[in-house]
């Protein structure tokens, strides 16, 4: 009996960390033993994790199976696209050209910055008073 092999890859955006399996199927995506519309419940987060899929013509040839940790429903949804998009390289290489020219390859640097002493938040200032 042949082992079917599993292609893993990490996506990350901002503090959510996206550990992806890609195996050869029917199309099913399971986030954290969920399905995907009952993960998501917001139509633009479904479509951004399903980006890389559908730009390569693979929405049907994979089940993916994805375990997620960390920021919000946006952040967690890009960082599941960044995986599914690394993993899928490693299967067909040529793709590279494809997925990074849509921009599912660059990990988004974007991250809330941190709040300074003395000051009210990250750029806020308390206002000034001569007297």
């Amino acid at each position: 009996m042949e082992k079917v092999k599993a292609y893993y890859a990490t996506g990350k955006r901002k503090t959510a960390i996206a550990r992806t399996w890609l195996k050869p199927g029917s199309g099913n995506i399971t986030i954290n033993k969920k399905s995907m519309d009952k993960y998501f419940s917001v139509d633009t987060a479904k479509k951004l994790v399903t980006q890389p899929l559908l730009i390569t013509d693979n929405s049907n040839t994979f089940d993916i199976q994805v375990t997620v940790k960390g920021g919000g429903m946006t952040g967690q949804a890009g960082a599941i696209r960044h995986g599914i998009a690394r993993s899928l390289i490693q299967i067909q290489p040529d793709l590279r050209i494809i997925l990074k020219k849509a921009g599912c390859l660059i990990r988004d640097p974007r991250v809330k910055e941190r709040k300074k002493y003395g000051q009210k938040g990250a750029r806020a200032r308390y206002q000034f008073s001569k007297r």
